[in-house]
């Protein structure tokens, strides 16, 4: 097997475990590479503390995650969250930068019908950067709020089996502990619900499924 360079790239520093944390896991245990690119520390999940101090909490929770999913690292463009757009100038030679280097075979983001603004912020500024560097390698979207996308049946889409993975993901949410409880609690249904699903459609015990935009 060919081994791959796999770059996923979100808004917040758990998104790439709640949408891919298992499949990123699987690629990590074929021997492929696996790195993250989050855009924001996700600062105003806290708005009492500075945000110097809930950056690098949510900076070394991603890392234990990061860990436990066998990835490459993980690097933060520190945004400011619901302003991705209009800050994005001042990052996007950075994360062009990062693409040129990296040369991913496959790139994961956001589906643009997830709803939070900012994931949708995420989607359209990648899909554009791939554009602008005419880039050749695949580009598959996940889902953190929707249970089901339904909208992107028909999409040309991504099965990845990952019944031996699924654990290692549950293990890697575990290490947001900054998050609040309640949101854990609130994404943990959707997460079990899409991988027995998915599992359901395809045989398997658990699934995770991506979307092909490019």
């Amino acid at each position: 097997m060919t081994k791959q360079n796999i770059l996923v790239i979100g808004a917040h520093s758990d998104d790439q475990v709640i949408g891919a944390g298992a499949a990123m896991a699987k690629y990590a245990q074929q021997g492929h590479r696996v790195k993250t690119v989050i855009f924001s520390y996700g600062e105003k999940t806290h708005p009492h503390l500075k945000a110097n101090i809930i950056a690098n909490i949510r900076r070394k929770e991603s890392q234990q995650a990061d860990k436990i999913i066998g990835g490459k690292g993980v690097v933060f463009l520190g945004l400011t969250e619901w302003q991705f757009e209009k800050e994005y100038s001042t990052i996007e030679k950075q994360l062009t930068l990062l693409i040129r280097r990296f040369k991913p075979h496959k790139i994961f983001t956001h589906s643009i019908d997830d709803g939070h603004p900012d994931h949708v912020a995420v989607h359209k500024l990648v899909a554009n950067l791939y554009d602008k560097m005419r880039l050749l390698c695949d580009v598959y979207t996940f889902d953190v709020w929707t249970p089901f996308n339904l909208k992107k049946r028909n999409n040309p889409w991504l099965f990845v089996d990952v019944s031996d993975t699924f654990r290692k993901k549950l293990d890697a949410l575990k290490c947001f502990q900054s998050q609040k409880w309640h949101a854990i609690l609130i994404l943990i249904s959707p997460v079990y619900i899409r991988a027995i699903y998915n599992g359901l459609l395809n045989n398997t015990q658990f699934g995770e499924v991506f979307y092909k935009i490019r």
